[in-house]
């Protein structure tokens, strides 16, 4: 991991080295946090946050699945990611925001600890790696379920479920896999360790469902819209493991994963054991959007300000100073 200069720490910029928290705070122990990932992209608009506002509101929602109020709104804690890619001065990042409960109680009733809030961003890759984006990946249906609804909140994109994908990650890396797939609690299709996933089966897409224990992922609701505007038929259903080996192609996506071809699934090829058609159709025109190339999506994309040049009273530059500007329909616009 490249350092960056600043994260932001519940309400003020600090340098990265001095971002650092208490042993004993309560998220450290308990896993009490809730997490979201966003991307920054060197868009045709200039570096802009792919669905800024949407992976906030998620952030705030699985809080409260928690009990954590977030004591920052929405509004703050967007400006707060703009201005801290502005501060960096990143063209394209990754951007993690991540609420715990903190240092000042122990024990398993979180409720008086203090709700911190932290955003940090850096330069990172396709999760998967670039060859994984290009020629797919190969995937082990884990041995590891995927945590029940009975048991925690699936929906919630909380740290310490992270230990059921953990779990998952080794064991297929250990085997020699990319990436691992769980089934949920009724042994039907959940999602990757950190991605959703997809059949495509004579030319219809299927997808697991809510009622499967996934994460409502943000790329998720992004490919469905793509793929229905081009004319493809998406249904969430319930999805059979043997269907991921008999299906025409696999894929999957995430934020940090964007999206990825599965070419094979437990040593069963999928198709050709190439990306197939639709895969790459959809990659394309995923891209297409999140570079802001398709004007019909460019409402999803944050651009972050330009931070214009304040002199220090005796005609010199400030390059510290300087807030995000103010946005304009929904987005922020770059100054100058």
């Amino acid at each position: 991991m490249e350092p960056t200069d600043l994260i932001w720490m519940n309400g003020s910029f600090v340098p990265w080295e001095d971002a650092k928290v208490h042993v004993l705070t309560h998220g450290l122990h308990y896993g009490t946090g809730v997490f979201d990932s966003m991307r920054c992209y060197d868009s045709e608009l200039g570096p802009a946050i792919f669905r800024n506002a949407e992976h906030i509101e998620r952030l705030r929602r699985s809080a409260e699945l928690y009990y954590m109020p977030l004591p920052y709104s929405e509004e703050e804690l967007r400006a707060a990611t703009l201005e801290l890619v502005g501060r960096n001065g990143l063209r394209s990042c990754y951007i993690r925001p991540i609420v715990n409960r903190g240092y000042g109680q122990m024990g398993l009733n979180p409720l008086e600890a203090p709700v911190d809030v932290t955003i940090a961003c850096w330069e990172w890759g396709a999760y998967l790696g670039e060859e994984g984006k290009r020629k797919g990946v190969r995937a082990k249906v884990s041995s590891w379920r995927r945590i029940s609804p009975d048991s925690l909140i699936p929906h919630a994109k909380a740290s310490g479920q992270y230990l059921n994908s953990v779990l998952a990650k080794i064991e297929s890396s250990k085997a020699g896999y990319e990436e691992a797939i769980l089934l949920d609690d009724h042994g039907h299709v959940c999602e990757g360790t950190g991605e959703n996933v997809y059949i495509v089966r004579d030319g219809e897409i299927a997808t697991p469902g809510q009622h499967n224990s996934i994460l409502d992922g943000i790329t998720r609701r992004s490919l469905i819209q793509i793929a229905r505007d081009l004319g493809y038929t998406v249904v969430e259903r319930n999805v059979a493991r043997a269907e991921l080996y008999l299906a025409d192609e696999v894929f999957m996506s995430g934020t940090a994963a964007e999206l990825v071809p599965v070419r094979e699934v437990d040593d069963h090829q999928i198709g050709s054991g190439r990306p197939g058609e639709i895969t790459r159709v959809l990659q394309s025109a995923f891209e297409d959007a999140i570079l802001g190339r398709t004007e019909a999506y460019r409402e999803w994309l944050d651009v972050v300000p330009v931070r214009p040049l304040e002199t220090d009273g005796r005609g010199g530059a400030d390059t510290e100073s300087g807030a995000a500007a103010p946005s304009v329909g929904g987005r922020a616009t770059a100054a100058g």
